[in-house]
């Protein structure tokens, strides 16, 4: 099913008659990034344009309290896309929507709203923010258990048992108009990647909620399971969401500068500076559960040094050399975000360190180009390499003290999103778990 892109209300509209569309699914999210939806049909279609369509903020996660519950979704003409898993007669399509007040003022606990204020200050100093992420997640044959389609290493073939399974998902992902590089299996038995053509930030942001749920869709459609939950298996490696990123100015990568060694510009150079810098109070948002850190450990290909790199991916950012010298090409790589993070939320706060960085002029440090797993603590120290934090606690901590994440995301999520991880952390900590069965009641 083919069909041009829409543009504004008037082409949505002329769509859905073209096309006998009976339903909108608008989608938005809590401040976790997990997905809301609801259907409207398409009778009520020109309402949502103009008015929105109201619904109760309080059974939102992290939105308003029951006394100020009234919100308004009002629909993004531009992200208009079918549903390629529901039926083609009369199909579906959904709209991504901005969260509004009753009094026409956007919501500041709306996750969207965030990312979108942050690239206006992005955009005042004449920057796009382009990213290129890699999400990994895992098969499995239930959501009860953790037991694996296959024992395929990275980009094992034939032994990958779900290339059917990526390929639908390639297939639906381009009939929604994403853009895909390429996919393959990973490291872990089961684990698999599909790689995103990079996009403008908040476009990219949307396109991150949806491919996780056309992964899941597919996966359902082939009878399995699919998850982006960040460390099922224990010894094994993680499900990440390496971040490639960029700043333009117009069509010119302000990444770039020819003359440099590294073929890094110094607006570059601060830009990682500055997520190096804040890198420990932004990382709740960017790790954001407790299983996030059984992930963020040495030897697992994740990383837990704060340093950079060109070649070496055990440091947190990297330089990729694919193709050196070339303008388009030269980027960054965050390696430490987790692919269950909200990216709009996620993407606001790295853009906003290392804007910070180039506001600021930090100053970077030569690469590490050692495998940092294998150094001990004193020629760590030595090298000037500190950690990420080493559980959800300890994120929360460095993100409470943080002015520069309460100034990325607002007082009503900074305050919302604190007060949700402080609660998953006690109910996590007070549990006992079968480790702690197994290794201490024959003993004890």
């Amino acid at each position: 099913m083919t069909y041009s892109k829409p543009r504004d209300e008037k082409d949505v509209m002329k769509l859905v008659k073209e096309m006998n569309i009976k339903f909108i699914r608008l989608w938005f999210t809590d401040i976790l990034g997990q997905l809301k939806s609801f259907a409207i049909p398409v009778e009520e279609l020109e309402v949502a344009f103009s008015e929105g369509m109201g619904f109760d903020g309080s059974s939102i996660h992290g939105f308003a309290r029951i006394d100020e519950s009234d919100m308004i979704a009002r629909p993004d003409p531009t992200t208009f896309a079918i549903l390629p898993w529901r039926p083609k007669e009369s199909p579906v399509a959904r709209m991504f929507c901005d969260i509004y007040e009753p009094d026409g003022t956007p919501y500041k606990g709306d996750p969207r709203y965030i990312l979108k204020t942050n690239l206006e200050k992005a955009s005042k100093k004449g920057y796009t923010f382009y990213l290129g992420p890699e999400l990994e997640f895992f098969y499995f044959k239930t959501d009860k258990g953790t037991e694996i389609l296959d024992e395929g290493g990275y980009f094992d073939y034939p032994l990958d048992a779900a290339e059917d399974l990526r390929r639908d998902t390639i297939l639906a992902l381009e009939q929604m108009g994403i853009k895909v590089e390429y996919s393959h299996h990973e490291v872990a038995p089961s684990q698999h990647e599909i790689d995103l053509r990079y996009a403008e930030a908040l476009q990219m942001a949307d396109i991150v909620m949806t491919y996780r749920v056309v992964v899941k869709e597919i996966a359902k459609q082939h009878g399995v399971y699919a998850t982006f939950m960040p460390k099922p298996l224990f010894g094994e490696n993680g499900s990440g969401m390496h971040t490639h990123q960029s700043l333009f100015k117009g069509d010119k990568n302000a990444f770039f500068d020819p003359k440099d060694k590294y073929y890094l510009s110094d607006i570059a150079k601060s830009y990682i500076a500055g997520l190096l810098t804040h890198i420990k109070e932004i990382t709740l948002v960017l790790n954001q559960w407790v299983n996030s850190y059984k992930r963020l450990v040495p030897g697992y290909e994740a990383p837990v040094y704060i340093c950079w790199a060109r070649r070496n991916r055990s440091a947190l950012i990297r330089v990729p050399l694919y193709k050196p010298g070339k303008e388009k090409a030269t980027r960054i790589e965050l390696r430490s975000p987790d692919p269950s993070c909200n990216p709009y939320l996620a993407f606001a706060c790295m853009l906003n360190a290392g804007l910070t960085g180039v506001e600021k002029k930090y100053k970077l440090p030569e690469p590490i180009e050692k495998d940092v797993y294998h150094l001990d603590p004193e020629e760590r120290k030595a090298l000037g390499i500190d950690n990420l934090p080493g559980s959800l606690i300890e994120a929360i901590e460095y993100a409470e003290k943080s002015d520069l994440l309460r100034e990325t995301l607002g007082d009503h999520i900074f305050t919302n999103l604190i007060e949700s991880k402080k609660k998953e952390w006690d109910d996590y900590r007070i549990r006992i778990f079968p480790y702690e069965i197994e290794r201490y009641l024959p003993i004890l």
